[in-house]
């Protein structure tokens, strides 16, 4: 009896780690969550084992993926987002899951609420609901006279219409009209341009992005380079492929916060009782190779306000 429960204390844990991207596409994400696993003393391989999986953008894929852990009967499931999370929450029931970011966990139904989830999910959240009218109003200080904005968005994903109602009610505080274009396809991109262009709109704010997309984010930001239109993103991935600007919550923060969900689990807790937290970390990213490209200056007191700067 001792024996046996000595070699169940020395059981290492493993868990799974489910993304709708490719690797490639979250690798930052990635060794973030690496990162804050170590700090906690947890070495992957040593002492503890991650089963990657990547449905490579095909959404289609994350139910076979989230059941292939499932047989697995791994510990605990990390789930890159909400696409991963709603495959997962089908798939068990009983294995903890962690979700390294969630649009709204509530209005998605995957827990009851943030303070309390009451099932078998809880992580992080990064609703933040001031962002969408922050985004508009950095756009309106860098084109004063700005006053037609193409939303570009992705109606597949799940938090699409939210966030569009977000901006619609936004947009009235900075004198802006919203025209919105649907990117469902890379190849869809040279027509919303177009369809941006024939609309006069002076900006373009990229505000709900997707899997399908994530891989082409240089190809976009060279088309609105090329279209010399100023354009604001949530992702930074898209500032470093060449993209004008992004505001929005540091991802990388919510991957490395991830890891003190899967620490607290394997020592007891329970995800029922762990609240959801929201984000605390934003990053706002300046791409000044950009801005010249298409004739712009960003004004010296928005630069001073940067987290970064891409020169």
């Amino acid at each position: 009896m001792c024996s046996s429960k000595a070699q169940q204390s020395a059981k290492i844990p493993v868990i799974g780690r489910l993304g709708a991207s490719s690797a490639s596409a979250e690798a930052a994400r990635i060794e973030t969550f690496r990162q804050g696993l170590r700090e906690l003393g947890y070495i992957e391989g040593k002492n503890i084992v991650i089963e990657w999986r990547h449905a490579e953008g095909k959404l289609d894929r994350l139910p076979a993926l989230a059941a292939e852990l499932v047989h697995q009967k791994v510990d605990i499931i990390i789930t890159g987002g909400a696409n991963a999370t709603e495959a997962v929450r089908k798939a068990t029931s009983t294995i903890p899951i962690v979700m390294a970011q969630s649009g709204d966990p509530v209005a998605d139904g995957f827990v009851a609420s943030l303070a309390r989830p009451g099932g078998n999910i809880t992580g992080l959240s990064r609703v933040s609901r001031e962002l969408s009218g922050k985004r508009l109003e950095l756009l309106k200080e860098i084109v004063r006279k700005l006053s037609r904005v193409a939303v570009f968005g992705t109606s597949s994903n799940r938090n699409n219409a939210k966030t569009l109602k977000e901006l619609e009610l936004a947009a009235p505080a900075f004198g802006v009209k919203l025209q919105y274009r649907d990117v469902l396809d890379p190849k869809d991109y040279e027509s919303a341009f177009r369809a941006a262009s024939k609309g006069r709109a002076e900006a373009i704010l990229v505000e709900v992005w997707g899997p399908v997309l994530t891989p082409h984010v240089r190809e976009f930001a060279r088309l609105a380079v090329k279209n010399r239109l100023p354009a604001m993103y949530v992702d930074r991935r898209h500032v470093e492929a060449g993209g004008l600007m992004n505001y929005g919550v540091s991802i990388t923060d919510l991957d490395r916060r991830a890891a003190t969900y899967v620490d607290k689990i394997l020592k007891g807790s329970k995800p029922a009782e762990l609240p959801v937290e929201q984000p605390i970390k934003f990053e706002f990213i300046v791409n000044l190779k950009a801005a010249k490209q298409i004739g712009l200056t960003i004004p010296p007191d928005l630069l001073a306000r940067a987290t970064k700067i891409i020169r």
